[in-house]
């Protein structure tokens, strides 16, 4: 099989700059553009070559990598941009953005038509995680791709190949929605120890270790009681896949899903009220929905 010796890297923004990084001090050839092009060049020490154009940076690229905003950017950027006609035949695109299944199989069939593989490869862990090099990747598409890209995705994490294209949309989605509860089930309990009367930092001591453990319990809980919604994981992307999550269960039949419906609902009201914080922030939408504490007040987003 061969080996990957030139990478382009589209996007490289609050997640995508520190994976690139990753890949440059693994010692790889990393081609880097950004539509805002100050933060492709920020990557210029670290060794990246900064391409001009979509299109530029994908020329001669064995592995072309997005870390992209949404379904309709990466559109955009892969087949408005001339990026998929200059991808060199044999090339595989790995589309690590949180984008709806059916964009993604729609992408790969496109692209295939050019003799270019596809994966759909969203990511799991945050900041925290790309700047660890410990994302969890969720891949979906052919075998032979995931194949030739796992070398590369290693050093970004633990890729895993879950199934065909569209399915590594859909285990980001199922991640999200899991996520996205646990934070408000976390916020409600917290909510409801301090009304009534209870330390909420010792009420998150004392599940510590139970069936209550989660990593949402020890990092999203201590966001919330020091009331630090510096943002992290952003809450309108994280709205942004629940409304995904809700449109693939629309198209697969699936007719209740209540708990993603809820949440989905309580992001909507904690970003028309309080901007976009991050998604440990959804304390403040429920504090807001049941006055008679602090208020609800949020320090500004940082």
């Amino acid at each position: 099989m061969q080996a990957v010796r030139r990478i382009a890297f589209l996007g490289t923004g609050l997640m995508g700059a520190p994976m690139a990084r990753n890949l440059l001090r693994a010692g790889l050839a990393v081609t880097a553009w950004n539509r805002s092009r100050d933060k492709a060049e920020a990557l210029r020490p670290d060794g990246a070559v900064i391409a001009a154009t979509a299109a530029d940076a994908v020329r001669g690229a064995d592995l072309i990598i997005l870390m992209l905003e949404n379904g309709p950017i990466v559109d955009q950027v892969l087949f408005g941009s001339g990026a998929a006609e200059a991808m060199p035949a044999g090339a595989v695109v790995v589309d690590m953005s949180s984008i709806k299944p059916a964009e993604a199989q729609d992408h790969a069939l496109r692209l295939a038509a050019r003799g270019v593989g596809h994966l759909d490869a969203p990511v799991s862990g945050g900041t925290v995680g790309a700047e660890a090099a410990s994302l969890a990747i969720m891949a979906g598409g052919e075998p032979d791709a995931f194949a030739r890209a796992e070398p590369v995705l290693a050093g970004l994490g633990r890729p895993v190949h879950v199934g065909p294209h569209g399915a590594g949309q859909l285990a980001k989605l199922a991640n999200q929605i899991i996520v996205g509860v646990t934070i408000g089930a976390v916020a409600e309990a917290l909510l409801l120890a301090e009304r009534g009367g209870a330390d909420p930092a010792k009420v998150r001591e004392a599940l510590r270790g139970g069936f209550a453990e989660s990593r949402v319990l020890d990092l999203h809980a201590g966001r919330m009681i020091d009331r630090d919604f510096t943002t992290r994981g952003r809450s309108v992307t994280h709205l942004k896949d629940l409304d995904n999550a809700l449109d693939a269960a629309r198209r697969l039949a699936v007719g209740q899903t209540p708990y993603t419906a809820v949440t989905a609902d309580l992001f909507r009201g904690l970003l028309a009220h309080a901007g976009d914080l991050d998604h440990s922030g959804l304390l403040v939408e429920l504090e807001r929905r049941n006055p008679g504490g602090d208020g609800g007040s949020a320090p500004p987003a940082g």
